[in-house]
């Protein structure tokens, strides 16, 4: 690969698609090699389509227990001073729910998918709404009117200690119990072989240990075993989640007894180790100026462009002072421009609507709502393309050129897309568009496209005669594990036929 004005990162945020594109010129050969003869097609960046692309966009936020209008109020939020509700599943693409582990597994051996109405009721919603779902499954009681680890467990012996939430006393194991842990490993494996399926389910949160399952506030029999509990967990989830990728929480205090303070000295090294293993980044509290501070924006600049990072804001508007910021907020929709503000500064690849918090995103700042979707996330383009004929017969070469408009990454390198997604073009049949002939690029590293980068890619193929069919060309990126299938939307104009393949027909 080769990669034209490669300019630095974080001075590409902010600007305009046709800026971060301006300037790539036409596909340059190597100097040590002629250009391909054939057609050169320029094609136009598409900045304004919702790409409904996996692990990219919009995150709507659901319960266990939904209110009966759930859908119904999402389905068409009242905005004022809009004319029109908005459609919310229009702009998100994931579902995602914090559940109790109780919820989730009621009774040993019985499962909240198959029993719990509500959850069952948000799944068949989101279903419906062509949402992706997402997941953390929460243990910890404290803070909480019920006990979020299912009474059988504790029945079965697992130690723990018990806390007060108002009125209400509850129960919360120790992670380094051997009880809790294998009742936890028999759990896992079943919620795994329910939702490892990354047609379903966009990502999990593969540690949901501590208070509020934020890793943090942790207790122990024996607080030596911090760091073997950690990764314990992380390797339990890697192991069961073999297809859906996996997030953690970048908190300072991962795994430790400290809720808020000076940075655990250890957290980094814990971290590094999931993510080395594959986990991407997840923080919640994305505007909250002192608890998403210099060290965790030093440690998510680390990773930006080497893992997905996603968002989640921490001020609840309606419950909390949010005045006390540092940044002086003063209305809703100051909180909202400084989560933005930290959002772009990581290169989110997803942002939330939460309970709460997602109408003023429509009444607030409609103009971040489509920034993100223009901007965030990963946006791949085709810029241009040199095509041999198509009715050509014999060896050729393809040169294609791609960009990604977004500031976020394609995360095809992670351990569970294993670069399941590559680059390929198809000769159709100009009739009906179907596939005659398919040649997949396995050179062209699509995760390897960061915003700023032009990057340029040859594939030699060798075209067969024709049976009398009139041809013509199209690319799709596809899922090599689905036969090929077109799977990622591309973020470029033109006429896209029913199977996914995007027409090279222009002049």
């Amino acid at each position: 690969m080769t990669s034209a004005s490669r300019i630095p990162r974080r001075s590409m945020l902010g600007m305009g698609a046709a800026a971060a594109t301006a300037g790539a010129g036409l596909l340059a050969a190597p100097a040590a090699q002629a250009a391909p003869p054939g057609r050169t097609l320029a094609l136009a960046a598409d900045t304004t389509s919702i790409l409904r692309n996996p692990l990219t966009g919009w995150v709507l936020y659901g319960t266990g227990s939904p209110s009966a209008d759930y859908w119904t109020t999402y389905d068409a939020l009242e905005i004022e001073g809009r004319d029109e509700p908005v459609r919310v599943a229009d702009h998100a693409q994931t579902l995602y729910m914090r559940l109790s582990w109780t919820v989730l597994n009621p009774e040993e051996g019985v499962y909240g998918w198959d029993v719990h109405e509500g959850l069952r009721s948000m799944i068949q919603g989101a279903r419906e709404r062509d949402l992706r779902l997402a997941f953390r499954v929460v243990v910890d009681s404290r803070d909480k009117s019920s006990d979020f680890t299912p009474a059988w467990v504790r029945a079965a012996g697992a130690e723990g200690y018990e806390t007060q939430t108002g009125s209400r006393t509850v129960w919360t194991p120790y992670p380094d119990d051997p009880v809790f842990r294998s009742s936890y490993e028999t759990f896992l494996e079943a919620f795994a072989a329910r939702f490892d399926d990354p047609d379903e389910v966009a990502f999990i949160d593969a540690y949901g240990l501590g208070k509020w399952g934020e890793g943090h506030s942790m207790r122990y029999l024996d607080p030596a075993n911090r760091a073997d509990v950690f990764h314990w967990n992380i390797d339990l989830y890697h192991r069961l989640f073999d297809h859906v990728p996996l997030a953690i929480n970048y908190h300072r205090m991962i795994g430790a007894a400290g809720d808020w303070g000076p940075a655990d000295p250890d957290s980094r090294g814990l971290l590094e180790y999931a993510f080395e293993k594959g986990c991407m980044l997840r923080h919640d509290a994305f505007g909250m100026s002192v608890y998403y501070g210099q060290w965790e924006r030093d440690l998510a600049a680390e990773w930006i462009g080497r893992r997905p990072i996603v968002f989640e804001g921490g001020w609840v508007t309606k419950q909390h002072d949010f005045s006390v910021d540092p940044r002086g907020y003063e209305t809703v929709e100051d909180v909202r421009r400084g989560e933005y503000e930290d959002a772009v500064e990581a290169h989110v690849n997803m942002l939330d609507f939460r309970m709460g918090e997602t109408e003023s995103w429509f009444r607030d700042v409609p103009d971040l709502v489509a920034d993100f979707e223009s901007q965030g996330g990963y946006r791949l383009q085709l810029e241009q393309v040199v095509l041999p004929p198509a009715e050509r017969a014999g060896s050729c070469t393809i040169r294609h050129r791609w960009t990604n408009l977004g500031w976020g990454m394609f995360p095809n390198d992670l351990p569970q897309w294993g670069h399941r997604y590559r680059v390929a073009f198809a000769l159709l049949d100009a009739a009906d568009h179907r596939v005659l002939r398919t040649y997949v690029d396995e050179e062209a590293e699509p995760s390897d496209w960061l915003r700023g980068d032009h990057a340029d890619h040859d594939l030699a193929v060798t075209l067969e005669p024709g049976a009398g069919e009139r041809r013509v060309w199209a690319v799709a990126i596809v899922d090599t594990t689905k036969d090929g299938a077109p799977a990622i939307a591309i973020a470029s104009h033109g006429e896209v036929t029913d199977d996914g393949w995007l027409l090279l027909t222009g002049d």
